[in-house]
């Protein structure tokens, strides 16, 4: 099975995920930079979603580059995978406008963690349907930065119902890490 279909799918959904985010801002009610300010919060969470998709997306790009072939599993995991990330336009919204309150901000976090989790299966299942000489095994060796990545997003959820800026930090601090482009994959597959 060939892997042109599930990528031209996956972006295809990346980008009306991202569509769906910016339909979320809205223009202010006064032309003021005071009410322009009020919306401050919903933009920020916009930015740092936007990150996150960006980063899921580079990163789905150069896997895929350097996959070879899938399987039905790789195809669910996939799909499991964008089902996260089709929901983070709606946890974006509701912590731009509750970021102050626990459950918003644990769901948002709770995504962000199942996205983490989706892409580590998804990855794990490519994996598993190449070869011991698959490149790819070399490259994320351990992969130390996932799994800590993983365990951030589940102490930013915890958190969330102590202190919610916090949380967001942990948030802010893993797309952070996965912003500076990911080099494992990037130099095996040129």
């Amino acid at each position: 099975m060939t892997k042109n279909r599930l990528e031209a799918f996956s972006d295809g959904v990346l980008a009306i995920v991202i569509t769906i985010m910016v339909l979320e801002l809205k223009v202010p009610e006064e032309p003021t930079f005071e009410s322009l300010l009020k919306g401050l919060p919903l933009f920020l969470s916009y930015i740092i979603s936007f990150i996150y998709i960006g980063i899921y997306w580079n990163n789905h790009h150069h896997l895929f580059h350097i996959t070879q072939k899938v399987n039905g599993k790789i195809l669910w995991s996939n799909l499991h995978l964008l089902f996260w990330l089709s929901l983070i336009p709606f946890t974006t919204a509701w912590l731009g406008e509750s970021y102050s309150h626990s459950a918003p901000v644990s769901a948002y976090g709770f995504v962000l963690l199942m996205s983490s989790i989706a892409y580590n299966i998804l990855q794990h299942n490519i994996l598993k349907n190449h070869d011991e000489k698959f490149i790819l095994r070399n490259a994320i060796g351990k992969d130390f930065k996932g799994k800590a990545s993983i365990l951030l997003n589940i102490i930013g959820v915890g958190v969330s119902f102590i202190n919610t800026y916090i949380a967001i930090a942990a948030f802010v601090i893993v797309a952070a890490w996965w912003l500076v482009p990911e080099q494992r994959i990037e130099k095996i597959s040129e």
